[in-house]
């Protein structure tokens, strides 16, 4: 008997092209990327990628979908498990560590990737529903009086920016420990520069 390719199931076919694609548009970039490297790296045949996405730009966009839907239900569960500012975003910097260090393609993917060079109809990551979210939790802190009456972008920056400075430095390599060993001191830092 000759050998046969597997077919997967096209649930199982389509996530396979998204999670070969993303570790290969971290790795080489989107440009440097061809859908027969993805075709390559997934085991899904071509015509399976071009029923599936169309094309590689809908591959890029099918995942930045997906990836920013995935940061979004992990806010949107830390905000309902959580009350108050500090609270949740102490637990939302606490979760993007352990993200980073579980699955740091997808961080990799979300942070150092620029997207708009490729698919530029979609929102700037800074601007996408997870970071909206995020500065939806600020904004209800300071009209608490939790946070100190500053613009929500200042607050944001302080609360989140020195912890995604920290994933993007993690990801480099520059942080030797991971980065939960980090977590009490940045949140401190973050916190002490907007608690009302």
């Amino acid at each position: 008997m000759g050998t046969e390719r597997r077919r997967p199931a096209p649930r199982q076919a389509r996530d396979e092209v998204l999670a070969a694609a993303m570790t290969l548009f971290v790795e080489r970039g989107y440009f440097g990327t061809s859908v027969h490297d993805i075709v390559g790296a997934s085991n899904v045949s071509i015509g399976s990628i071009y029923h599936h996405f169309g094309d590689k730009a809908g591959i890029a966009r099918a995942l930045y979908a997906e990836q920013t839907a995935r940061m979004d239900a992990l806010i949107a569960g830390i905000a309902a498990r959580h009350r108050g500012a500090a609270e949740r975003c102490r637990a939302i910097v606490a979760a993007l560590f352990d993200l980073t260090e579980d699955d740091p393609v997808s961080m990799a993917f979300m942070l150092h990737v620029k997207h708009r060079e490729f698919i530029p109809d979609e929102k700037p990551v800074c601007s996408s529903k997870p970071f909206e979210s995020m500065r939806r939790i600020v904004l209800e802190g300071i009209a608490r009086g939790e946070i100190r009456s500053i613009d929500v972008m200042v607050a944001s920056t302080c609360l989140f920016g020195g912890a995604l400075r920290m994933i993007t430095a993690r990801l480099d390599g520059v942080l030797p420990r991971p980065l939960p060993d980090y977590l009490d001191e940045v949140w401190d830092s973050s916190w002490r520069a907007v608690a009302a």
